[in-house]
């Protein structure tokens, strides 16, 4: 019987130990949580949101909002009587707190023309104020008439709202309400997407090819020469990208280092165009991320012994095939991670291809930043992010499964 007990206290009192280390941990950790929910979670969410978000109209025509809704189209596709008087009575206080143009510009980029159409409407709306508002509408502008504004109209009016991320996959509404493909000659985005996975897919092979000699050379050098280039390499970290990206623009340009060492040894009698263009994008993007992939692959072929090497030699393997064979194949961890890093960064870069690019190399989010700066157009922007995001995130997926990161080993 005091076994019994004295084993139900023990027991007790280990129940309380493990409770409290987890207490213990979960408090270690609650500040970082928290951090990542305030700075990282919830912006991406609302960005998420924003994307298909469309309460603004609601609250500019909220009249008219609640009319469509209880309504439904006339004979002629028309709504009825009471959708055109509302209507007018939301377009009258809209147009004085001069928040009309902002409907006018949520619904011209789902049909170009209603921007001018809302304008027109409320400047010679103001001036009749007697019904019937239908007849009214139809003098106003023949295209109140074209059932198609209406459809556009209940649309644009709705809570939330696709055709931001349709756009950002070349993707709109019809007449009908249905979602087709824009013209081929419209497509603007996809084929942005597919030049932003191109450019990143060449940068990270450019970093492989110049980081995994590099790498294997310092994890193979004595302490002294590894050191050198190790700090010679994390230099790039200590330095701004917008300062590294505007030396290679001093760099690469007609009269920079590289085309006046070239003419004067007589190899070239014209300069080279090296920047502005994909060449010198690809240039500045290698050496901005080229530390990405060596730090990993070092980290990986610093741990891994020398004898299995030599041990394939002994057994008559020719040094080409030892490397290949038995090396390389253990150097996989690092290749994955780098490649992750290098790929994944790339995706979303901004600052080098929008000063070193020219106008056919600029990524995704350029129009990202171009939405915002230009256009003040968030909801777009927001919608490209998304697309970013999807992206970033499905190909992280495919390729982390595939990589066996977990199994990298640090030196």
């Amino acid at each position: 019987m005091a076994n019994r007990v004295a084993d139900g206290n023990l027991r007790r009192k280990l129940r309380r130990a493990e409770r409290r280390k987890k207490i213990e941990a979960g408090a270690l950790i609650s500040p970082l949580l928290l951090i990542m929910l305030i700075f990282y979670f919830i912006p991406i969410g609302m960005m998420l949101y924003r994307s298909i978000d469309n309460s603004r109209n609601r609250e500019i025509l909220p009249q008219t909002a609640v009319a469509l809704e209880k309504t439904t189209v006339t004979k002629d596709g028309l709504p009825p009587e009471e959708v055109f008087s509302a209507l007018a009575a939301d377009i009258g206080v809209a147009y004085k707190k001069r928040t009309l143009a902002t409907v006018g510009r949520r619904l011209n980029f789902d049909k170009v023309g209603f921007y001018s159409l809302m304008l027109k409407t409320g400047r010679k709306l103001k001036k009749i104020k007697a019904p019937p508002y239908k007849e009214v509408f139809l003098d106003l502008d023949p295209k109140w008439g074209d059932p198609s504004y209406w459809t556009v109209l209940r649309r644009g009016l709705e809570n939330t709202t696709y055709i931001y991320l349709l756009a950002a996959l070349d993707l709109r509404y019809d007449d009908n309400n249905r979602i087709v493909g824009v013209p081929e000659e419209q497509a603007i985005y996809v084929p942005i997407i597919i030049r932003t996975v191109y450019i990143s897919v060449s940068v990270t092979l450019l970093c492989l090819l110049i980081g995994y000699p590099l790498a294997y050379f310092m994890a193979t050098s004595n302490a002294r020469i590894r050191n050198l280039l190790m700090i010679g390499l994390l230099l790039v970290f200590w330095t701004s990208l917008l300062v590294r990206t505007l030396s290679w623009i001093l760099v690469l340009q007609n009269k920079g280092v590289v085309n006046s060492f070239l003419m004067s040894i007589g190899l070239i009698s014209e300069p080279l165009e090296l920047v502005f263009n994909r060449i010198g994008l690809y240039i500045a993007m290698t050496h901005v991320l080229l530390p990405f992939m060596v730090l990993p692959l070092y980290s990986v072929m610093a741990g891994i012994p020398s004898y299995y090497v030599r041990a394939a030699r002994s057994l008559g393997a020719t040094p080409i095939t030892a490397f290949f064979k038995v090396y390389t194949p253990m150097t996989r961890p690092g290749i994955g991670a780098g490649c992750l890093m290098v790929f994944i960064q790339a995706l979303g870069y901004y600052i080098t291809p929008a000063l070193v690019g020219g106008p056919k190399d600029q990524m995704l989010s350029y129009f990202v930043a171009f939405f915002v700066n230009e256009r003040v157009n968030w909801s777009m922007a927001s919608a490209l992010g998304v697309a970013l995001l999807v992206l970033t995130g499905s190909l992280f997926l495919i390729f982390g499964r595939r990589v066996n990161i977990a199994n990298m080993k640090l030196g």
